[in-house]
């Protein structure tokens, strides 16, 4: 079925289209949140909001995209809309200690396991997602959607609503925050 197809289908509320829209990108959905929100219950709860708005809003959607953008866009907007409520649930919250007993700064690891990340490197990953985290949300979603869901830099720019030059400009700083703030993990690591 083509997306075209899918679309003029989903618009008529047709069941089978609905199975079809979320068996072809639930996965896509829920590795991007989990990117994004570092928390395997989170993504799944952000990736059940993302369906639940594309099928509200499919009526609305005009096709100026791919049905795949649209689809991308909403769970952007939706990780960084949750990211957002956590930061203002933490400022009010109970302040945590930042260090531990022996006045040494914790290192506050993601507790996730991304499915598409192998066990042997789990701890990286979670040091990578802790520096992805760090990023601007600009710099961030450039950063998840080009190089971790793997989507051309055009289709990134797409979803992003930005042009290619853009983007490049938004990974190249991405690059080297990153870089800066993973320099000493990778170096004691080297030293190991």
């Amino acid at each position: 079925m083509t997306e075209a197809e899918l679309l003029r289908l989903l618009q008529l509320g047709d069941q089978r289209a609905y199975r079809e829209m979320y068996d072809r990108y639930s996965s896509r959905v829920y590795n991007t949140a989990l990117s994004y929100l570092q928390n395997a219950g989170d993504a799944e709860d952000i990736s059940q909001e993302v369906f639940m708005e594309v099928f509200r809003s499919v009526g609305q959607f005009r096709g100026g995209s791919t049905v795949s953008t649209w689809v991308y866009r909403i769970t952007v907007n939706k990780c960084l809309d949750q990211l957002k409520f956590r930061q203002r649930k933490k400022r009010f919250g109970i302040i945590r200690s930042l260090f531990g007993e022996s006045g040494e700064l914790k290192m506050d690891l993601p507790d996730f396991h991304h499915p598409g990340i192998a066990l042997e490197n789990q701890e990286r990953a979670a040091v990578l997602f802790k520096a992805i985290g760090q990023l601007s949300e600009n710099q961030q979603t450039a950063f998840i959607l080009t190089y971790i869901e793997e989507l051309s830099q055009k289709e990134a720019a797409d979803v992003m609503g930005i042009g290619v030059k853009a983007l490049e400009s938004l990974l190249q700083r991405a690059k080297a925050n990153l870089r800066t703030e993973l320099k000493d993990f990778y170096q004691q690591e080297k030293d190991m």
